[in-house]
Formats: C-alpha cells, structure tokens, sequence
C-alpha cells in the first residue's frame, strides 16, 4: 500500500501503475481513495476557520503558501518555488489572487516551500502559536505541511486497516521523512531507510540500506525468499 504526503492525483498514476487495488493514503493521512474507482473513503480537511487563520499567520510571517481543495492546488500567484513544486509532481497550478478572500471551502491541506533552516524557525513558530490545533511537520526538508489535527499517515493507515482488515500487529510500514514518525510508530513493524530522517531511524525495528541502494525493495525480497 501507497502512504503518502502527496495529492491523491498525483500518487493515483504510481498505484495503478504498480497494479494496487488497495485504497491509497495521500495527503500525510487526510485522504484515503481507491486507486481504480478514484472514491474517496476519508477526507479530513482542514476546518475552514482555522485554515483562514493559518493562512493569515503565514502571510504576517512573509510566507505565501499552496492550498489544497478538492484535489488541486492553489496559489495566491505563481511564484518560481510554486512552479517548481508543480513540476516536480506534474500538477496543474490554479492562481487565484487573495487565497483568503478566495477561499470558502476547508482545505486538504497547507504547504509552504523554503530553504530548510528558514522552514525550521517558522515551524517551531506555527507550533508555538497553533498549540497543537494542526497537525504540522516537515514531508521533504523544503515543504512545510499543515493539516487538520486528526491527520498523520498512522491515522490514515488505521482507517485503512479498519476498512480493509488486517491488523497493526501484522503491519509493516516503512519510512523516511519526518512525516513517516507516526506511520513506523504506529506499525507492528517499523523500518527506515539508512537515509532517513533521525526521528524515524530511532524508532524503527530495522534500519534497511538507503534509497538509492534500493532498501525497501531488498527487505521484501528478503521477506518473500524466506
């Protein structure tokens, strides 16, 4: 199974290349979606206040931001970090003027694109001033996401589990962002690859080579040969 910080979008071409029927987790949890049907099962957006004043705070820091509603993304303009992101994952860029004049629905989710060190400052910001009222972490060093609260990739993974049947006890999850801390806790089984954030690597069961040697894929091959 796909869990992921991503649009459903824009994960969907990976699964059903791979020919995965199982539903797909996108959006750090937020949204779980059937791969072939497109349904979605879960979508727990941002409530529309709260995001207002997210992207408030955001816009008094100097920070403009994407903004995700219905499955496509958002922008106040289009700056050259926002073309870059939308190239990198082959996405359509909707610039719509004032984000909060403009926005009337709850969204998905929030990403802000920086430099790493100056994503760090404004993340210990939003987390002092939001008080756990978000969900906010770090998917790639350069993206800054916020969510609802009851989002993580765990909490996308259990409705999953819930919904498909299988166990926590018999899950194997593994990851590498700091977005994955909660998914390779959550599993009864944690692995990280050897280049993964520092958080994920302590709480793994198994530390496997790194991407680039191609890691997840040994393990399984590993698993399967036994």
């Amino acid at each position: 199974m796909l869990v992921t910080g991503r649009m459903f979008q824009a994960a969907r071409p990976f699964a059903l290349e791979a020919g995965l029927d199982d539903p797909v987790v996108c959006y750090q949890g937020a949204v779980v979606a059937e791969p072939g049907s497109g349904k979605w099962l879960r979508h727990e957006p941002i409530p529309l206040e709260l995001a207002r004043e997210t992207i408030a705070a955001l816009n008094e820091e100097g920070f403009g931001l994407n903004c995700y509603v219905d499955d496509e993304l958002y922008v106040a303009e289009i700056t050259p970090e926002a073309r870059r992101y939308a190239d990198f994952q082959h996405l359509q860029l909707h610039p719509v003027g004032d984000l909060l004049a403009w926005l009337k629905e709850p969204p998905t989710k929030l990403v802000v694109i920086e430099d790493p060190e100056v994503l760090d400052r404004l993340k210990q910001a939003m987390l002092d001033r939001f008080d756990e009222r978000l969900y906010i972490s770090k998917s790639l060093p350069y993206f800054l996401e916020f969510a609802s609260p009851n989002v993580t990739k765990a909490a996308g993974l259990d409705f999953v589990a819930e919904h498909v049947g299988f166990p926590r006890e018999q899950t194997v999850a593994f990851g590498d962002g700091e977005n994955d801390i909660e998914l390779v806790e959550w599993a009864g089984y944690g692995v990280a690859v050897a280049n993964a954030h520092e958080r994920v690597r302590e709480l793994a069961d198994f530390v496997c080579p790194s991407v680039d040697e191609e890691g997840v894929a040994q393990v399984l091959e590993a698993f399967l040969a036994r």
